[in-house]
């Protein structure tokens, strides 16, 4: 089992996420863009051409609906995103980007890409792809957990 004194993943995850997010938010800081907005325009981006509904973007984002409802909110009113009515779903709105938003999107992923280069620099160049694949699949372990937990909450 562990070796007394190792990290575990927990620890190990809250470790890095946290370092990272606080050092990608200081380096955007003078772009007055945010971590979370950055990953919202980055998931409109990546996204559907004509736009995500919010449930869309919450479940990309990996957030809750109040969150994403209240970063939706102020960067709507910064002309970064616009909503728009849902072409057969009248309870739904897709989300969309506007250039605005694409313009800050872009300056933001120049330093991402930067911060990214930098962390991973700590692997062998040959390892760095699959520890990205490593991670996803680790990432995708933890959505069924956490979609197995909620699942039996509710029985």
């Amino acid at each position: 089992m562990a070796r007394p004194g190792r990290q575990r993943l927990p620890m190990l995850l809250r470790r890095c996420w946290f370092n990272l997010n606080q050092t990608f938010r200081r380096r955007i800081a003078h772009l007055g863009v945010t971590p979370d907005q950055f990953t919202a325009l980055r998931s409109l981006v990546e996204g559907n051409p004509k736009g995500l509904t919010q449930r869309e973007l919450t479940d990309a984002m990996t957030s809750d609906p109040n969150t994403v409802t209240s970063l939706l909110e102020r960067m709507a009113a910064a002309d970064w995103v616009a909503r728009q009515a849902h072409e057969s779903d009248r309870r739904a709105n897709r989300i969309r980007l506007l250039p605005a938003g694409r313009k800050k999107y872009e300056a933001a992923r120049e330093i991402a890409l930067e911060l990214q280069t930098e962390i991973l620099a700590v692997l062998p160049l040959d390892k760095r792809e699959e520890f990205m694949i490593h991670l996803e699949m680790v990432g995708e372990a933890c959505q069924l957990a956490a979609a197995r937990t909620a699942a039996k909450a509710e029985n």
